[in-house]
């Protein structure tokens, strides 16, 4: 079996209730709950909460929601593998498991081929343990600044400063969007960022985290581009 797991707790503490308010019509949580059923990839869709309205609501885009989350892993000091471990051992413990993928609830702009693909990429390659989804950062971070304890302005790699942009490695960073794996890469708790994982890259118009009510502007603005583009094709 090949499951989709959506961890959407209820405690949400910059944005209440941000994983079911409404984003361009519809509750967060549905947009993932969507492009997961979409994609082809999953034979089921499940939502990881501790909270019984988002539970209704996980259920009415269809998404399953077989068991509440236990009170320990819905703190906010709780981590998303954690999470994801819980469930895939649950759904192990009662049928076989081959395919996990964790999905976040707040990713609007993922589309289903994003998915398709990432599966697609860890099936091609038995090597691969994980495919996560990840962003090229717009400007070197070799080049980065900082200020030290006196507010001076330094150099966090002095040795970059001299050299053209071009010349220096492209840096990545983890778009917070998708991760798919093997059940056994999750249960036994194989680090994520590794040589045995794949970077997916995704556009940075389709990258947006959403911790604040301009992120959510942002990111709104940025699905009704994309929707518009999509119609026009």
């Amino acid at each position: 079996m090949k499951v989709a797991i959506i961890p959407a707790r209820g405690g949400s503490k910059r944005i209440p209730r941000k994983n079911i308010r409404l984003f361009n019509g519809k509750p967060m949580l549905a947009w993932s709950v969507e492009t997961a059923l979409q994609s082809g990839v999953f034979d089921r869709v499940i939502v990881s909460t501790d909270d019984a309205e988002i539970a209704d609501v996980a259920r009415a885009f269809g998404a399953e929601v077989p068991f509440m989350r236990p009170a320990t892993l819905a703190d906010d000091h709780t981590g998303t593998s954690a999470v994801v471990r819980h469930a895939a051992q649950w759904l192990s413990e009662r049928e076989q498991v081959t395919l996990v993928g964790c999905i976040y609830a707040t990713a609007p702009l993922l589309c289903p081929e994003d998915l398709s693909q990432a599966a697609a990429a860890l099936a091609e390659n038995p090597a691969l343990k994980f495919v996560f989804s990840g962003c090229r950062f717009s400007f070197p971070i070799q080049r980065a600044l900082y200020r030290n304890a006196q507010g001076q302005v330094e150099p966090v790699q002095p040795d970059a400063m001299p050299k053209r942009s071009q010349d220096l490695p492209e840096t990545f960073h983890d778009a917070g969007q998708f991760y798919l794996g093997s059940a056994e890469a999750w249960l036994s708790g194989a680090p994520m960022f590794a040589a045995h994982s794949y970077l997916q890259e995704l556009p940075q118009h389709r990258v947006q985290d959403i911790d604040t009510e301009a992120d959510w502007q942002r990111a709104e603005l940025l699905q009704q581009l994309l929707i518009q583009q999509n119609r026009s094709r």
